[in-house]
């Protein structure tokens, strides 16, 4: 994560409290349901239709991204999509912070974007948030975790099952455990 990379506590009196109000609970219980009832048995043509529950809950979208069946979003209002964004089959978008997916990025399958942690120097350990952002053009590789707070730079590719504990820069192929730069990526023509 960057020098300073805003993080959000929530404020929770308790460990066992929520830092969420009732109403916005029963919310989240609704869309659950309503993913699970009406999107998450859609066929992969049925894009549009899942993208309409999204934005009916707040999501904010740009052009047409493309959202698998499969994929799941914990806080819809916390979640952009521009033209072009993928989130791909199983991926976890756990949005209890921000998470923006930039123009013509993939997140592919069963990826986990983490906006939350707890502020373990506190005795209630109140839930903290950093947004994750996934710029233009980028390829988030399987099984990979991103941190809240990290900002993946522009045509970067991120290696499968790496962890992404800080910003990755642009232009660059990533990977590992922690995750890091490893060799700029060649061009795309056109």
């Amino acid at each position: 994560m960057k020098e300073g990379a805003a993080m959000q506590s929530c404020n929770q009196a308790t460990k066992y409290s929520s830092p969420w109000t009732l109403g916005q609970r029963l919310v989240m219980v609704l869309w659950g349901i309503c993913w699970g009832l009406f999107c998450a048995w859609t066929p992969k043509p049925f894009n549009r239709w899942r993208i309409f529950w999204l934005q009916l809950f707040g999501a904010k979208v740009e052009g047409t991204p493309f959202v698998h069946q499969r994929a799941r979003v914990t806080i819809p209002w916390n979640l952009t999509l521009r033209d072009r964004a993928c989130l791909g089959d199983r991926a976890h978008a756990y949005s209890l912070g921000e998470i923006e997916i930039q123009g013509h990025a993939t997140v592919a399958q069963e990826v986990y974007l983490c906006t939350g942690t707890h502020d373990f120097e506190q005795p209630s350990m109140p839930l903290r948030v950093g947004k994750i952002t996934v710029e233009e053009n980028v390829f988030i590789g399987a099984r990979a975790f991103l941190m809240p707070g990290v900002s993946i730079g522009r045509d970067s590719i991120i290696g499968a099952c790496s962890v992404v504990t800080m910003d990755m820069p642009e232009g660059m192929i990533c990977h590992g455990n922690p995750c890091r730069p490893i060799r700029p990526r060649k061009p795309v023509d056109g």
